[in-house]
Order: structure tokens, then sequence, then C-alpha cells
């Protein structure tokens, strides 16, 4: 018995329902213009069309456009999210694969923090330079130097003088 009516959301709908382009925009949140891009480079395989040549998506196209947005959103590449959708059709037997693609992202993700942090502390000292300073922009003058901020910091910067020290 189908208890479903024409009110019912589009999350409710059964594979055998079609979606247009415009649809699947407001579903994603992707543009049309990227849902033509992935179709052209392969992420997406190639979309049923109406007679008029409109394009239309079915359930398993809105699941693999929701698996390359997590994918993305968790920093893969579009080359790296191809390897894993080729994976995801057979992921028993892929379980090593992901595992190591999804190791070197960590690593890539670690490093990737490490350089954030130090990044943050240089510009910490920037800053502390600049409170300290009387005379030009100490932010400036480091950004045109040649050298690494940590070298090119005076001592008493690098040690935070010049900005109020918190209590202990």
């Amino acid at each position: 018995m189908n208890t479903s009516s024409s009110s019912d959301t589009e999350r409710d709908r059964d594979s055998r329902n079609l979606y247009r382009i415009g649809d699947v925009v407001r579903l994603t949140g992707l543009s049309a213009d990227t849902l033509r891009y992935y179709e052209k480079i392969g992420l997406l395989p190639p979309v049923g069309r109406a007679a008029s040549g409109v394009r239309l998506y079915g359930a398993r196209d809105l699941s693999r456009l929701r698996f390359i947005q997590r994918a993305k959103s968790m920093n893969f590449s579009l080359d790296e999210i191809a390897r894993l959708l080729e994976m995801r059709e057979d992921p028993r037997h892929a379980r090593d694969d992901v595992r190591g693609l999804t190791l070197r992202k960590l690593e890539e993700i670690e490093a990737h923090m490490a350089q954030l942090r130090t990044l943050r502390d240089e510009l910490t000292l920037l800053v502390n330079l600049c409170r300290g300073s009387e005379a030009g922009c100490p932010i400036i003058d480091n950004l045109e130097g040649d050298s690494g901020l940590p070298q090119a910091l005076p001592a008493d910067a690098r040690r935070g003088k010049g900005r109020k020290q918190k209590k202990r």
C-alpha cells in the first residue's frame, strides 16, 4: 500500500523519481556548472536526459553527489575522490586501499595543521611587534624581508616584549 502523498519531501522520494538539474542544485547546494563539470570529468556518470535534452538525475546520482561533497569536505582532491568512487563499488576488497589513501590524507592534514600553528605564531609575533613599535610598520618591514620571520624578528619580539604578559 502506497501511503505517500504529493507533498512528500524530496528526500522521501524513491529511486524511480527523477530530478531536474534545478532540483539537484537545491537539494545539494552545488551549482549547475559544478554538476555539469562532475559529469564532464567522470565523477558523475553520464546523466540521463529527457527527450527535450534536460538532464534527469536519479537517487543513485544524488547519493554519489553527496559522497563527493562529503569527501571534498574531508579535503580529498577530485582525483582522490575519483579513486574513492571506484573503490566504493567494492569496498570489502578495496578496504586496504581506502585505508591507505585516508591515512595519507590524514598525514597531509596534520602537516598542514603544523604549518598553520607556525603561521599563527609568526602572525602573533608580528602583531606584538606592531604594538611596541613607535616608528614604521614592523609587519610591512618583515613581509618585505627575505629572511624567515623567526630570524628576522628581534629577540625582544620573540620573547613577547611590548605586550602585556598574562598573570600566571
